[in-house]
């Protein structure tokens, strides 16, 4: 159970860490306090949503056409070698701090339908949820759900976690150099995850 929980943890939260509209958009909510569970909830559920689809539906293509997994093992892999290569390029460069928006925090509805944009409308998250980890999940034969259950729970793990931690870290994350050590890791984490894949 573990030796495949673990891992799904570990690679969905490695995933999801990566800074994207997504996670700003949670970040600022939660700083404003403003419909944190809902917003949370809603990132979170879809994310599980994805993961589940990516899993059964991997194992099922599979099963009819074998080649398909070292095919996507090695671009799971490319996509992995590119998305830290961005990651470290944007810490190299740096930017600017995060920062809540002012004004009115806005209705739940709006919140929720905001979130759902930022998730279901971004084609990276499909590429995370439902092809890579869906891929990498063939490889833990019999234990593909509780790999499923590893990367839902990082899902849940971290947008709660973001959500009602975003006040802790407001103070932090107000400069530019935070951006910076946390796009070095999401890059290193990305390539030691691709090579991984390469050298199974």
């Amino acid at each position: 159970m573990l030796s495949a929980f673990i891992p799904g943890f570990g690679l969905g939260f490695s995933l999801i860490l990566a800074i994207g509209a997504q996670n700003a958009f949670v970040l600022r909510q939660g700083l404003r306090r403003a419909h944190v569970f809902a917003v949370c909830l809603t990132c979170a559920l879809s994310d599980a949503i994805l993961i589940a689809l990516g899993v059964a539906g991997f194992g099922i293509v599979v099963e009819a056409a074998p080649w398909i997994q070292p095919v996507f093992r090695w671009a799971g892999a490319a996509f992995l070698v590119v998305y830290g290569a961005i990651a470290l390029l944007s810490a190299i460069r740096g930017g600017e701090g995060l920062t809540a928006d002012g004004g009115d925090a806005g209705s739940a509805r709006r919140a929720v339908l905001t979130a759902l944009a930022f998730t279901w409308l971004n084609p990276h998250v499909y590429l995370d949820t439902v092809v890579l980890l869906g891929s990498i999940s063939t490889e833990y034969v019999g234990k593909q759900v509780w790999f499923a259950a590893g990367a839902m729970t990082a899902s849940f793990v971290f947008f709660f976690s973001l959500g009602y931690g975003a006040r802790l870290l407001a103070p932090m994350f107000a400069r530019p150099s935070a951006w910076r050590i946390l796009d070095v890791v999401v890059g290193l984490t990305m390539w030691a995850i691709a090579a991984s894949l390469v050298f199974y």
